[in-house]
């Protein structure tokens, strides 16, 4: 069925280039006339919106038009790896801003930068309105593609109303829709009936017509678009006839992507490069740089369809891909951590932390660094919320080092909402100590250090407008903004601190992510109790962070549930062996980097602290307690000549 559903793709191809007639040509007008810049598209999963990009370019090109597109399901959130990125495609050789720029403007008249599934780029609007676009030629067009509508900041910033434009991708008339089910092979009679059920959806449309070529006598009950994706899907999956084929395409419906490693881990029987090509050549399956990623409204519709089939098979799959991106993201260069972050992030269903990193919704604000003529604003939201004593030290922060202000903008352009954000590697110590929340902070940095090159970011102090501290779309627009910086600087980030008055009221969020109160560290400040909270994200930085986020979501311990950090106890066969508080705290470290060569020195300031003196031969005492104690396991920790130890499996 797969064949027969990819020879019709030339004809689906021929009559949306019809239907889409009118898009088409809003796109095309765009390019000559002196009017918008940046054109936003955006629609449903499956509405058509990466088949109208592509019809868009291949019909541009063919009137000289030079176009860049690029997947951001692919990059990471930072504008270091999106300018990246553009530079190869772009064929250049600097990453650099103005550099960059210089080359677009000689890639000819007509230059068109399109992002597709542009609302994985939640992190990254504010930067590419404020700073990117900006420095672009004006021979650059930039086209963005995606689920989400744009923020309201691109009306309201001052300049960008006449350079900007958005329209709604719809769904195909009746007479289209039915005109595209006969042209993939349905009757006159069986494509008008079946066409008011699937709205005119074309990814609807096509499972339908897929389906009905095997089954005339196919069945759609008036039901939800998404009802109806569902029942397609299974009958979609029910008509891929080899068994393999069926359960590799369920598997990697649970994951983000698929990869040869990745399919040999969830089938460890099967020849991983045989999986790899069955799937790529089923028709909702693509090919990218990353991997196989199958269609997203199909992808969701098998994984709901197997979760609610058999979870037991739903939960094993992921267990088995966290351990193969667990492997493989101990091996990572830094340009490949995003795709592991991405995969990880995808097995967490926990909304908290994956709408942190890819929002969705329509309530997102624009976030973005503090400028002057905001002083009146800020200077308003602390002092409305904050007592004099936690007015003025705040307040102090924003006198000093505006630039680690950030706020939120409102209908009108103006601050509704602020953050200070600290680098605790990069602020004056005696400026910490004049503040009496980051003095708590620096000395809990002092008893507890971290590694020279790893830092602590100081969440200062968030406000919005009308609630305060309080939950509210300023707020969670602030937190969404945090990720983009946990990214900027991992694997350098080791922990984050902030401080909250209502701590009953963040608790239980704060405890899902792993944050700790650190007690006897609380200020009282007119009045009112600033508790303060940690999160370690560990040696492994942001990608240990949401590993450990992931292994608890699926019933797993990064550490392999055989070390009990309370109890300095190792479970091996059932019984509890007692370790030393050095030894768990090696062993821990071994857990957390399994795979990874550790050298001496880094034991050392993981586990003895930056300010040991002491030589690296009490390392080597420690393990051999350790591998006395792991007995008939004791050639897991294998030595690492001229390095120092790894953990094996």
């Amino acid at each position: 069925m797969a064949r027969q559903i990819a020879d019709l793709l030339t004809a689906k191809a021929q009559h949306e280039r019809i239907a889409r007639q009118d898009e088409l040509e809003r796109l095309s007008a765009s390019l000559n006339n002196d009017g918008a810049r940046v054109i936003h598209v955006h629609g449903i999963a499956g509405i058509g919106k990466s088949t109208l990009l592509e019809m868009f370019a291949d019909q541009s090109r063919a009137e000289g038009v030079t176009i860049l597109r690029l997947d951001c399901r692919q990059i990471e959130p930072t504008a270091q790896r999106f300018l990246q990125a553009l530079s190869e495609a772009a064929g250049g050789d600097n990453h650099m801003l103005d550099a960059l720029a210089e080359r677009l403007s000689c890639l000819g008249k007509r230059v068109v930068l399109a992002l597709d599934t542009y609302e994985r780029f939640g992190l990254l609007d504010a930067w590419l309105r404020q700073v990117f676009i900006p420095h672009l030629p004006d021979n650059v067009y930039v086209f963005l593609f995606g689920r989400e509508r744009p923020i309201p900041a691109w009306y309201t910033t001052p300049g960008w109303h006449e350079l900007f434009d958005t329209f709604e991708l719809q769904a195909l008339q009746d007479h289209d829709a039915i005109t595209l089910l006969k042209r993939l092979g349905l009757s006159t009679q069986s494509a008008t009936g079946i066409a008011p059920m699937l709205q005119g959806h074309p990814l609807a449309l096509h499972l339908a017509a897929s389906a009905m070529r095997e089954r005339a006598d196919l069945q759609l009950s008036d039901a939800s678009l998404q009802r109806v994706l569902e029942i397609l899907t299974r009958m979609f999956l029910e008509d891929v006839r080899d068994p393999l084929t069926q359960q590799a395409l369920e598997a990697i419906s649970v994951t983000r992507r698929a990869t040869v490693s990745l399919l040999h881990a969830l089938f460890p029987d099967q020849a991983p490069q045989d999986l790899y090509e069955r799937l790529s050549h089923l028709p909702y399956v693509e090919y990218s740089q990353d991997g196989l990623m199958v269609h997203d409204a199909v992808r969701e519709a098998i994984s709901h369809t197997v979760k609610a089939r058999d979870p037991n098979t739903y939960q094993a799959y992921k267990r088995n891909a966290w351990q193969q991106l667990l492997s493989d993201l101990a091996n990572a260069s830094p340009r490949e951590l995003w795709r592991y972050t991405a995969d990880m992030l995808y097995l967490i269903e926990n909304p908290v932390t994956r709408e942190a990193f890819f929002p969705s919704g329509t309530t997102r604000q624009a976030v973005e660094t503090a400028r002057m003529d905001d002083n009146n604003a800020i200077n308003a939201i602390i002092q409305r919320h904050e007592g004099y004593e936690a007015a003025q030290a705040l307040l102090s922060w924003w006198k000093r080092l505006p630039q680690t202000f950030v706020v939120v903008r409102g209908k009108q352009n103006q601050a509704v909402g602020l953050c200070c954000r600290l680098d605790s590697k990069k602020i004056e110590p005696r400026w910490l100590e004049s503040d009496p929340i980051t003095h708590q902070w620096q000395q809990h940095l002092q008893r507890h250090p971290i590694p020279e090159h790893q830092t602590a970011l100081f969440c200062r102090r968030w406000l919005s407008e009308d609630a305060g501290e309080d939950p509210c779309a300023e707020q969670a627009s602030l937190w969404i903004d945090l990720k983009r910086t946990y990214l900027e600087l991992r694997p350098g980030l080791r922990r984050v601190y902030l401080t909250v008055r209502d701590l009953p009221r963040y608790a239980p969020v704060a405890q899902t992510l792993g944050f700790e109160v650190l007690e006897n560290c609380g200020v009282r400040l007119d009045g009112h109790l600033y508790h303060s909270v940690v999160l370690d994200f560990g040696p492994a930085s942001v990608d240990g962070w949401l590993s450990r986020l992931a292994a608890a979501e699926l019933g797993l311990s990064q550490t392999g549930s055989e070390l009990d950090n309370a109890t300095h106890e190792l479970l091996l066969d059932g019984e509890r062996v007692s370790l030393t508080p050095l030894e768990s705290g090696v062993m821990q470290h071994l857990l957390t980097c399994r795979h990874r060569a550790i050298s001496r020195g880094e034991l050392l300031r993981e586990v003895w602290g930056t300010h040991y003196e002491g030589g690296s031969n009490v390392v080597d005492t420690v393990v051999r307690g350790l591998r006395r104690k792991l007995g008939s396991n004791a050639e897991r920790i294998e030595t690492i000549r001229g390095i120092g130890y790894r953990l094996r499996e």
